[in-house]
């Protein structure tokens, strides 16, 4: 009985302590803004790296695809709790973000655009 808490308790400990969002990986320059807003917790994360690749939850994803795949994470979550956070590197052009923003659109979920905070010079 003793073996089956401990099995249980390192499952719990390593299910709290898993990530179901790695993008850590990914190579981006975040472009930056003198006034930020503290973001929510995400349901789903959409980086564009240093290449123009697109990647949804860490995972590479084209364009077509995504607003299929954000729907099925988004799920019938709440207003206010379809939160999907864009990454794009600062040297993205609008022919690579604005796809992703009307996939994020169809989708039904709330964009949030990760900036770095504009350091005083």
């Amino acid at each position: 009985m003793a073996m089956g808490d401990i099995a249980f308790l390192l499952l719990i400990f390593f299910v709290i302590l898993a990530r179901a969002q790695d993008d850590s990986h990914l190579e981006w320059k975040p472009a930056e803004t003198p006034d930020l807003e503290q973001a929510r917790h995400a349901k789903a994360s959409i980086v564009i790296d240093k290449d123009n690749k697109t990647y949804l939850n860490g995972q590479a994803t084209g364009h077509s695809q995504l607003a299929g795949e954000l729907e099925e994470l988004l799920g019938n979550a709440p207003v206010g709790k379809r939160t999907v956070l864009l990454k794009v590197n600062k040297d993205a052009t609008a022919v690579f973000f604005e796809p992703v923003i009307e996939a994020v659109s169809e989708a039904g979920g709330d964009l949030y655009h990760i900036l770095e905070q504009k350091k005083d010079e």
